[in-house]
């Protein structure tokens, strides 16, 4: 992007579309003007070449700069720097909260212009990189494995994605649950976002104005406009992950909303038409809560109308290796291929993973912040780390943390073997910590590191 970037200029002074436009159509950009609020929505709206930045005004008549970026669905659709001559420090903050990312005061110097401008366009250049990728792994053909249960996963997928019907993803937690919605709206074609939100991580008293929005005064603190989740994926999908945990009375609201295809925002006088796919998650046995009358059962049913299973990890031991190796290739790079011992790699299929794909991607994580230069191997000790178990190659013994179970945490009883196998390497290395990475296989630097945040030292009795 930059050079030859469409740059929406909005402003209802004609003194300044004139000279900004100038300036911009002299450095290479591509400038497009709109005088008022409204004109800039509907430049907005221009899905064929939509522009790459907005250079926003903020005193408009009829309509403000601060009003437009209020109503902008969350996260905004592209970088936007404000503009003004007259704004108090309130409006710079308010505009700021509301996810401008500069301000410019009038008239801009041609250098602090081109300068914000070049941030925005760069800053955009990564969101759309970030979300490019993300959309390719939630692709159906991205759903990575090799068992039966993903290749008749992925077949259901692309049959049922097209389809408008609300879809209740069930299956353990870290099981890949929002993986598989991202496929599904992917594969349905919609052209709006793909909004994600967790029930169960957002306050109860919160929820309700973080799914409905609220208008300016509804309650005390609400100085503005605020579209909720369910508005932001107009044209799109909205997960509601963790639909088990939503409180009751909020219940009840979201089956009249799914029911008539309309929302209320807090403080509202009148309804707002929705065009929304639902999906909902759940770990929890919902057909025992609505049984212990902590679920409603009209909403239940209202959500199953397909239930779609995700097996836990342990159900599909052949994901096990093409999926360490999709999340080798997502945190050391492409170019960096995984060398996976062979008795590691059995290890790995016969652990129970209890934390399901989340636990996998966090152990390759760790691996490649380990790693030296070279392949990214993953060793019998590595997987012996991870498990708790015996393995041939793991020096320590694991007896120590395993007496600990019940006690401990799973973070406590890894890390202090962990502990343990960095302070056996050192003994053996006579406290060289180049010696022990070399033993170890690991990034000199990372060693040390990682040392230094366990608290690692070698016995007395050796010199370092």
């Amino acid at each position: 992007m930059s050079r030859g970037a469409k740059v929406l200029l909005v402003d209802d002074d004609p003194a300044v579309l004139r000279g900004v436009s100038a300036l911009l159509g002299d450095e290479g950009y591509r400038c497009v003007s709109a005088r008022s609020a409204k004109a800039a929505r509907a430049a907005l709206t221009d899905d064929r070449d939509p522009p790459a930045v907005m250079l926003l005004d903020i005193r408009m008549p009829e309509e403000t700069g601060l009003e437009l970026l209020e109503r902008l669905p969350r996260p905004l659709p592209l970088p936007v720097v404000v503009l003004s001559g007259e704004a108090s420090i309130s409006d710079t903050v308010q505009a700021l909260k509301l996810g401008a990312i500069d301000f410019i005061e009038k008239p801009p110097s041609a250098e602090r212009l081109l300068t914000a401008l070049k941030n925005a366009l760069t800053l955009s250049e990564l969101a759309d990189e970030r979300e490019r990728l993300r959309s390719e792994l939630a692709k159906p053909g991205h759903l990575v494995g090799d068992s039966a249960a993903m290749v008749a996963l992925r077949q259901t997928v692309a049959q049922i994605g097209p389809k408008n019907a609300i879809i209740l993803i069930r299956g353990e937690t870290g099981s890949g649950k929002e993986r598989v919605a991202r496929a599904l709206h992917l594969a349905s074609g919609r052209r709006g976002r793909f909004v994600a939100v967790n029930c169960a991580a957002i306050p109860a008293q919160l929820l309700e104005s973080e799914l409905f929005g609220y208008e300016r005064g509804a309650f005390s603190g609400a100085t503005a406009r605020r579209i909720g989740r369910i508005e932001q994926a107009q044209g799109g999908t909205l997960l509601l992950d963790e639909i088990g945990d939503m409180p009751q009375p909020l219940q009840s609201k979201l089956l009249r909303v799914l029911e008539e295809r309309e929302i209320e925002r807090l403080g509202s006088d009148g309804p707002v038409a929705i065009d929304v796919r639902f999906l909902a998650a759940t770990h929890r046995d919902l057909e025992q809560a609505v049984a212990d009358d902590e679920f409603r059962q009209d909403l239940f049913y209202r959500l199953n109308v397909f239930p779609l299973l995700v097996p836990p990890l342990r159900e599909r031991s052949d994901d096990i290796v093409p999926l360490a190796r999709a999340f080798a290739a997502e945190f050391a790079g492409a170019e960096v291929a995984l060398s996976l011992d062979p008795d590691a790699a059995a290890d790995l299929e016969r652990y129970a993973w209890p934390g399901n794909v989340r636990e996998l991607r966090n152990f390759v994580e760790r691996m490649s912040l380990l790693r030296g230069r070279g392949p990214l191997r993953i060793e019998p000790a590595d997987v012996a780390a991870l498990v708790g178990g015996a393995s041939p190659t793991a020096a320590p013994s694991t007896s120590t943390e395993l007496d600990q179970l019940g006690e401990k945490s799973y973070r406590e009883l890894v890390e202090g073997f962990e502990r343990r196998l960095l302070r056996r390497a050192l003994d053996q290395a006579d406290g060289n910590v180049a010696e022990a990475a070399r033993l170890l296989r690991v990034d000199r630097g990372n060693l040390y590191r990682r040392i230094k945040a366990l608290g690692v030292e070698p016995e007395p009795d050796r010199k370092p």
